[in-house]
């Protein structure tokens, strides 16, 4: 008992003078190197359940981060793609636009919905009909040619041959000298053939064929097509002539129809024009006051 008595009153001496004189800190120090090792040691443990903790959520965040970039670099190439076609898009629709400038009458814009797949036909189907006014026999273009005529109008669609269909053929007329002939076509993609064109005919390889508005089908002075090759054979009374046609008629997805003017919507007014009364000239009424007396 008097030990732990006396270890207490050094204790509280000791406590008192260190507070007072620091005059303990060489031993503190002394005693914080010798237990260091220990606390280190003691430590181990703990210090690396926590950098193990930290490489986990670390990686674990890394894998959140690079998946959530890959998607949103997935979306941005997608959006891009979009907007290249948009871009596209844009670019032939202006070229419509500037073919359409060309002609007076209305037109009206419409897409390709399907491509007959018959090697020997070439037909497609667009995504205008009845409702649209759209009619049998109009004439279809793009920005860079005639491309055909619709052959079927539908309800929602309608159905119209090209120009390079084996049964189908335009007139058209040599735009360098206004020579007249029929463009027939051959059923390849984007050929078409003159026929019953005499050797002596002066035509040239790369002569622009354009229509030459015969029949009131197709508008006049549009282009049809190129000659590509000529093979004259003194033999034969005709010459041989392919021709390569204007339009881009395996990529164009836009095109343009040619609304006829009986054909083409009223947008302007419904009211029936009043009919003005014409003079009748002296000879009409001479024989009109005769046939009265009679």
């Amino acid at each position: 008992m008097a030990r732990l008595i006396f270890v207490i009153v050094l204790s509280v001496i000791m406590m008192s003078a260190d507070h007072r004189t620091n005059m303990l800190d060489n031993v503190r120090s002394l005693f914080g190197l010798l237990i260091y090792p220990l606390q280190t040691i003691a430590s181990i443990p703990t210090d690396t359940g926590l950098w193990l903790e930290g490489q986990m959520d670390t990686r674990q965040s890394l894998i959140a981060e690079n998946e959530e970039r890959r998607t949103e670099n997935l979306l941005l190439k997608a959006q891009l793609q979009k907007f290249t076609s948009l871009q596209a898009e844009n670019i032939r629709l202006r070229s419509l636009l500037k073919s359409s400038r060309k002609l007076s009458d209305q037109m009206l814009i419409a897409e390709t919905v399907a491509v007959d797949l018959d090697p020997y036909k070439r037909q497609i189907v667009i995504n205008k009909g009845l409702f649209n006014n759209v009619y049998s026999g109009q004439p279809i273009l793009d920005a860079y040619g005639i491309m055909g005529q619709v052959i079927n109008p539908g309800i929602p669609t309608s159905t119209a041959i090209l120009i390079t269909d084996p049964s189908h053929a335009i007139p058209v007329q040599i735009n360098r000298n206004g020579l007249r002939t029929v463009l027939y076509g051959t059923g390849a993609a984007n050929y078409l053939e003159v026929q019953n064109l005499p050797n002596n005919a002066d035509i040239e390889i790369g002569d622009l064929l354009i229509t030459s508005g015969l029949g009131g089908r197709f508008p006049e002075g549009y282009p049809v097509a190129r000659v590509v090759n000529i093979k004259r054979d003194p033999g034969q009374p005709f010459a041989q002539i392919i021709a390569e046609a204007s339009a881009h008629l395996e990529q164009s997805r836009e095109v343009l129809l040619v609304m006829a003017q009986e054909n083409a919507p009223q947008l302007i007014s419904q009211q029936e024009p009043q009919q003005v009364p014409q003079q009748k000239s002296k000879p009409e009424k001479a024989l009109e006051g005769q046939a009265n007396h009679e």
